[in-house]
């Protein structure tokens, strides 16, 4: 059956963080969107912890904002508790951990989704996809109606043929109480993708009546808030505890003498899980010296009973569920309300993706989320967001955005996946970045707001308040670097409580540099500035900028030296196999993923500098 009014200007398949992200994106810019979902009830659902960022997730989230996504957004209208992690460490490190409320975050997304013109929902699964001469013209549902767009974003998260797995049984689901989207996997086969199995899990939810907190580590949030969003007035909200249990000798010998009910240990699961969120069984079993694990409890939000047991991921059946959750101290008698699970599910490896998102076998079609590789709400968002303004640009012949690794994290999450050839879940990390230090969290903002402007995602109020903090920022920089304090016993005084002292006379900046010395000394320092009237997020910069100067410059200097190697493009049609002086392994991997510059090839794993050398030699001809 086909309805010819069924024409859209981009079909998002998937309600997830990255369809609503995508779909938001691609409305807010004046495209007819039809946003797709097995469950309208269930958008933006949390399946796993209910809490957003964390490290090098929440410099994610503060990129969403500054590109003018909602994530940001919604995560500050809906905690239950903020916290700033990493606080005693360096600026690269440090990041914002909001626990929230699942069911208000659903809800306040929900109600963007619906106020904002231009999105059509839709309850129903996408099984195939309709290309013709290479080029996506739309997709059809289980029903066997057909929905016409020239660009389609596939946004499925672990619902793609997903099976869940409970002990030794399993039944077709792509999470717990939510049918699995069946048939697109194969209609992508058929195009000529490759399709693989990854593996993920969740821990289960047990009735916060039937815990002992007594017995628990208490973890309040900050007393000072922080939010994730640039945007002005954000509220102020009751905030919870979570606490902190660990596992103890009785949780290790229970789960050793289950493992032969595990299905992951039983080779039922196929899919390779996710090596920076091991489930509880696998902690046990590769670190089997460490006698005792953390385990953080803590609440699904402000209506519910509901505790998330972070850290106690597992798939072994749900009678042993029972025995480890009450081997754990405070939750001896807890009542297991939702049962864990493993998860295996289809994704597309990116490297058949290019930077802006699109597939290379079939123009118009955009991956986001988990169908390429990833795992977090962060991640998908991120990506969601780039798939949605990229198709939109490709619909209406605008030139796609791409970006560097040294823009953002987003970037380089992006260069990753479609580089790196990753057959695991991919997490973001501090550590991935080599530009960590310049892509902190506090100047998501500069790094992208212009670009968010550009795109028309930024209004011009943002964009405003936006210039005033840069302008805020450069005279307060200016004002440091030119002021003085004098060498006197008053001054001394005040620095002599964080072990400092001054013989002569020393720019406020030169100061401010030493490891002892924060806005706050300069605050309690007897001279003329207007330091004390500038917003905490200002004066936060402006010293990380002062205070990590010359590491910021060496980043410089590493960003540069890098871009002398994106300015070699490769061109699309090179031959390979033709190149004489680089190893066959080489140029099977070279021709696999097919790097757009002699940057991005260096980055391909198994890829020798002396190859590098043999193509730039090759372009430089």
């Amino acid at each position: 059956m086909s309805y010819i009014e069924n024409k859209f200007d981009i079909i998002v398949a998937g309600g997830g963080h990255a369809g609503c992200e995508a779909a938001i994106s691609v409305a807010r810019l004046g495209a007819k969107v039809l946003l797709c979902s097995l469950n309208l009830d269930n958008i933006a659902l949390m399946p796993c912890n209910p809490a957003i960022g964390g490290p090098a997730k929440s410099t994610l989230v503060r990129e969403i904002d500054a590109l003018g996504g909602v994530m940001g957004e919604v995560a500050d209208a809906t905690y239950v508790q903020m916290k700033i992690l990493n606080s005693s460490k360096g600026p690269a490190v440090r990041a914002l951990r909001a626990q929230s409320d699942k069911k208000e975050y659903m809800r306040c997304m929900r109600n963007i989704i619906e106020s904002t013109d231009n999105i059509y929902l839709k309850q129903c699964c996408i099984t195939d996809l309709i290309v013709k001469d290479g080029k996506i013209t739309g997709a059809k549902d289980e029903y066997g109606n057909e929905y016409y767009a020239p660009a389609v974003i596939l946004t499925t998260g672990t619902s793609l043929d997903g099976r869940i797995f409970i002990g030794l049984k399993s039944y077709r689901a792509g999470r717990l109480g939510e049918m699995p989207a069946i048939g697109l996997s194969e209609s992508l086969r058929n195009l000529g993708f490759t399709v693989k199995k990854l593996k993920t899990g969740t821990p289960c939810r047990v009735d916060k009546r039937t815990v002992d907190y007594s017995k628990m580590t208490i973890q309040p949030g900050d007393e000072k808030l922080h939010f994730y969003s640039f945007r002005p007035n954000r509220p102020v909200r009751k905030q919870v505890p979570c606490y902190l249990t660990r596992t103890t000798e009785e949780t290790h010998k229970i789960i050793k003498e289950n493992l032969d009910k595990s299905p992951m240990y039983q080779g039922l699961i196929h899919g390779v899980g996710p090596r920076y969120c091991p489930s509880i069984e696998d902690k046990i079993v590769r670190f089997a010296s460490n006698p005792s694990h953390h385990i953080f409890i803590e609440p699904e939000g402000l209506g519910t009973y509901e505790l998330y047991i972070q850290g106690f991921s597992t798939s072994l059946p749900s009678d042993v569920q029972t025995k480890m959750v009450r081997s754990l101290p405070g939750l001896e008698k807890a009542h297991i309300i939702k049962p864990a699970y493993a998860v295996e599910y289809d994704y597309l490896p990116a490297v058949q993706t290019m930077h802006t998102l699109m597939t290379k076998r079939v123009k118009g079609l955009f991956c986001a989320g988990q169908i390429n590789g990833t795992s977090g709400y962060e991640e998908a968002a991120a990506q969601g967001l780039l798939a949605g303004i990229n198709a939109y640009n490709y619909v209406n012949g605008s030139e796609m955005i791409e970006l560097s690794r040294s823009s953002s994290y987003l970037g380089t999450l992006v260069d990753d996946l479609v580089t790196k050839d990753i057959e695991e879940p991919y997490r973001m990390l501090t550590s991935r970045s080599e530009y960590r230090l310049l892509l902190r969290q506090d100047n998501a903002d500069a790094r992208l707001t212009e670009i968010g402007y550009k795109v028309g995602l930024i209004d011009d109020i943002q964009y405003n308040r936006y210039r005033a903090k840069q302008a805020d920022i450069k005279r307060e920089i200016e004002m440091l670097s030119l002021s003085k304090v004098s060498a006197t016993s008053e001054v001394n005084e005040v620095l002599a409580k964080y072990g400092e002292h001054i013989d002569r006379g020393i720019r406020l900046s030169e100061l401010l540099k030493r490891p002892n010395i924060t806005y706050k000394v300069l605050r309690e320092l007897d001279y003329q500035t207007d330091i004390r009237d500038l917003p905490e997020d200002i004066t936060d910069e402006v010293e990380v900028l002062i205070k990590y100067d010359g590491y910021l410059k060496r980043q410089e200097v590493q960003v540069e030296q890098t871009s002398k190697l994106e300015k070699y493009r490769i061109p699309d049609d090179i031959d390979y196999s033709s190149i004489n002086h680089i190893s066959t392994e080489t140029k099977e991997k070279l021709a696999k993923i097919r790097p757009k510059t002699l940057a991005q090839a260096s980055r391909i794993g198994g890829v020798k500098p002396a190859d590098i050398s043999v193509l730039m030699v090759m372009l430089s001809k």
